[in-house]
């Protein structure tokens, strides 16, 4: 059993302030296809402006909206109750098989907080992470502040696996050519 928050409410600067999450890839927004990969989550939070989703989810927005995706996270951990939560950005076309992985990494390890994925470059994706609940509702109690504060202060507060990365599965979406390389990946 566990949660979801997906943060779907970025700027989008390098795409020119798109709207990211609908963007196509594969015949679906990219805000789709991450929650297809949560699917299996008790309740689903997609902290971000609200728009037309194939499947139900809760709604939150960031106080105050743009103050980024720390302060998505702290509007929607009050809706999650599960023990663990996965935290994903909706920029992550491929993260399907990745969250099975993430989910058996950080409920494996009794010690751990959080699972994060690591590319192979040694790269490691915040916002690609499952959560242990109350390590996430204790890093969010020491941040200080939530706007505009980095993710990975978030993950310095916490005990953190390393999840491999080796297919790619945390591939984000933050530029056209990105964009472009995730739908060529979705027509193999």
């Amino acid at each position: 059993m566990f949660d979801a928050i997906v943060l779907a409410g970025g700027a989008a600067r390098r795409l020119g302030g798109a709207d990211k999450p609908g963007l196509i890839v594969g015949g679906r927004t990219l805000l789709d296809r991450v929650l297809d990969a949560v699917a299996g989550a008790a309740t689903i939070v997609v902290a971000g402006p609200r728009r037309d989703t194939a499947r139900p989810v809760s709604w939150v927005r960031e106080d105050p909206p743009g103050a980024g995706p720390v302060a998505g996270i702290a509007a929607g951990v009050g809706l999650v109750r599960a023990d663990v939560t996965l935290v994903l950005a909706a920029d992550l076309p491929g993260i399907g098989p990745a969250v099975p992985a993430l989910l058996g990494a950080v409920s494996g390890s009794p010690a751990a907080g959080v699972a994060c994925l690591v590319e192979a470059s040694g790269q490691v994706n915040y916002l690609a992470a499952a959560w242990r609940t109350t390590a996430l509702r204790a890093a969010l109690e020491l941040t200080a502040g939530t706007h505009g504060a980095p993710v990975r202060a978030l993950v310095a507060a916490s005990e953190m696996i390393e999840v491999p990365d080796p297919q790619g599965w945390g591939y984000d979406c933050d530029t056209w050519d990105e964009l472009a390389g995730a739908r060529e990946r979705a027509e193999r």
